[in-house]
């Protein structure tokens, strides 16, 4: 019997439930595509493809970024390894190359789980893990952690999904961000200072085409239900949904996504629990006690536009 060929993602783990399809990968537990109806609602890693532009990866113990990865605890620098060298920081946690092991699995669900052991700059243990469920319309994604250290210990969770609706070019989807806030950041996209959207072009609450935006911003005041929502001429959408515990959402328009036929405009809109350098700002940083965990969800879901069937 031949070996099944080694592949960046890992383990390759396809969830079916009725129309809906989701495929998942062990390494960084990452979303490598999801459908409706045979209707793509990310973009699809391609096989054999590490994740470009970190699509899909989940993001622990921190998403986005530290500042000049240096943190600060009980008054003594915490110095961790630099993964974003160009511009000096440490990015989207410690898991992003980490083979996950599968806890439990059902034809429509898979639940992922990764330690994060005490390393450079990071004192802790902690035991995360995600859950992936398809619905009838998607995918609920559901992460937690539980502190095994003997002290208190910071948390913050994201991910980093590409979303489209079908094969409508992203050009042509509107774009809108249900967020009070955004987040002003200086040239190595380090956070600055906080700002309301009111009467500036970060204001997205109504709406706005893909093709006018130029977009790596972070968001605040997202409150629970739809966080943001892409949709399509036709009235299609797919519609982005959180928690209470999600109050933060990055929007990455990536001009050069890698696809098989040539690079074209992607967005990312990436759910996060905590601001961006939240381990120096505290802002939205979750403080777990000995033996404390935490859950939070969110949700992909895909409506039909004029014409289009329902999944259920």
């Amino acid at each position: 019997m031949t070996a099944p060929e080694p592949s960046p993602t890992g383990r390759s783990l396809v969830l079916v439930a009725g129309d809906v399809r989701a495929e998942i990968g062990t390494v960084a537990a990452v979303l490598r595509g999801l459908t409706v109806g045979g209707i793509a609602v990310t973009e699809q890693l391609p096989a054999g493809a590490a994740p470009p532009m970190a699509a899909g990866i989940v993001l622990a113990p921190w998403p986005n970024r530290v500042r000049d990865a240096v943190w600060m605890l009980d008054g003594r620098p915490q110095q961790l390894d630099i993964t974003e060298v160009a511009r000096s920081n440490a990015i989207h946690g410690l898991l992003r190359n980490t083979d996950y092991e599968v806890r439990a699995q059902a034809p429509d669900s898979v639940t992922l789980g990764a330690l994060i052991p005490p390393q450079h700059g990071w004192p802790f243990l902690l035991d995360t893990w995600v859950r992936y469920e398809l619905r009838t319309d998607g995918l609920t994604v559901t992460h937690g952690v539980i502190n095994h250290s003997h002290r208190s210990a910071p948390y913050a969770v994201g991910a980093h999904p590409y979303f489209r609706v079908g094969a409508v070019p992203v050009e042509e989807l509107v774009l809108t961000v249900a967020a009070t806030s955004y987040y002003e950041v200086d040239g190595r996209m380090n956070p600055v200072a906080e700002h309301p959207v009111e009467g500036t072009p970060h204001d997205l609450r109504a709406g706005a085409a893909l093709a006018g935006l130029t977009l790596d911003t972070p968001f605040g005041g997202v409150v629970a239900g739809v966080a943001a929502r892409l949709t399509a001429p036709d009235g299609a959408q797919v519609e982005l949904l959180v928690d209470a515990g999600w109050r933060y959402l990055q929007v990455f328009t990536a001009k050069e996504f890698p696809r098989p036929a040539g690079t074209g405009l992607a967005v990312a809109l990436e759910p996060m629990t905590a601001a961006p350098d939240a381990l120096n700002s505290g802002d939205g940083l979750r403080v777990l006690e000995p033996g404390e965990g935490w859950e939070g969800h969110w949700t992909v879901r895909y409506v039909p536009g004029r014409g289009g069937t329902d999944p259920d």
